[in-house]
């Protein structure tokens, strides 16, 4: 005999992978990391691996992920020169933790 669980869900359908739905978003609309992580419901970190993916994969056609790099909320700081996709710990300039996250978009 099997009982459901209270406050379980179906899982939502969906007809393509979760790269697809990624890259089919980010050819859209710019969003972060965290944006999309809540759009496709799976761990923010899943997503860090499936952009970089995708930047692989992009580079192999006229289409490439455009990356908005993150910035230091309080002094400004840019952090250009970045190449990993995930959002920065600190701001080396004035050490402040709060970091506006790098944006992604598809070109």
């Amino acid at each position: 005999m099997t009982r459901k669980k209270e406050g379980f869900e179906a899982p939502v359908e969906r007809y393509e992978t979760i790269r697809h739905y990624i890259a089919a978003l980010l050819e859209e609309g710019t969003y972060s990391a965290k944006d999309l992580s809540n759009i496709v419901r799976i761990p923010e970190r899943d997503v860090c691996d499936h952009l970089e993916h995708l930047q692989r994969t992009l580079n192999k056609t006229d289409k490439h992920l455009e990356v908005i790099s993150a910035a230091c909320r309080h002094c400004g700081f840019v952090f250009k020169k970045r190449d990993r996709l995930t959002k920065p710990g600190k701001c080396p300039s004035c050490r402040s933790i709060h970091i506006q996250a790098p944006l992604f978009h598809i070109e």
